[in-house]
């Protein structure tokens, strides 16, 4: 009897399927960030929680580390100054030691001139806000609309499959 394969050529069965979406964000903090929707999703919780401005701080300290132009690297550099650490900042994050953090060194900016303070924001969520979000409804309903998706589509294949079966 010859092998049925799903539409993408791969042979069915989920063990051959590694873990996206919901799931895959349940593995770690890492693995949410590096998910738009994950990110989009994660957002809105803490939005929700009044704490946005931690993520927002985390991914324009990941974005300032790719910019290569120096002159580029200063003004991003004092947007995120101004943004996030200033006492004056329009979403200010807690972390220690941002007083440390003036202004005169934002005149020789490099790539990881934010690593410790992203690196504390980075550990207040993923000991913090990231548990509360595999709780929140937000997450949950989009786990279930998620599954439904999937088995809605699983259904699907069985009868693609099922008809070549019978059509051959």
């Amino acid at each position: 009897m010859e092998k049925i394969n799903d539409s993408d050529g791969k042979p069915g069965g989920s063990s051959q399927q590694t873990l996206k979406g919901t799931s895959r964000w349940t593995t770690s903090l890492e693995n949410l960030l590096e998910d738009p929707e994950g990110v989009k999703r994660f957002r809105e919780f803490l939005k929700k929680e009044f704490s946005e401005e931690n993520v927002l701080f985390w991914l324009a300290c990941e974005e300032f580390k790719k910019t290569q132009d120096k002159k580029q690297m200063q003004e991003k550099a004092k947007e995120i100054y101004m943004t996030f650490l200033s006492s004056k900042a329009s979403c200010q994050v807690n972390v220690e030691g941002q007083s440390r953090l003036n202004e005169t060194i934002l005149e020789e900016p490099h790539p990881l001139m934010f690593q410790k303070l992203q690196d504390q924001i980075f550990n207040l969520m993923k000991y913090d806000s990231y548990s509360r979000f595999l709780k929140s409804d937000i997450f949950l309903k989009h786990k279930r609309a998620e599954e439904q998706e999937e088995n809605s589509s699983e259904a699907q294949s069985v009868a693609k499959r099922a008809s070549r079966i019978y059509n051959t």
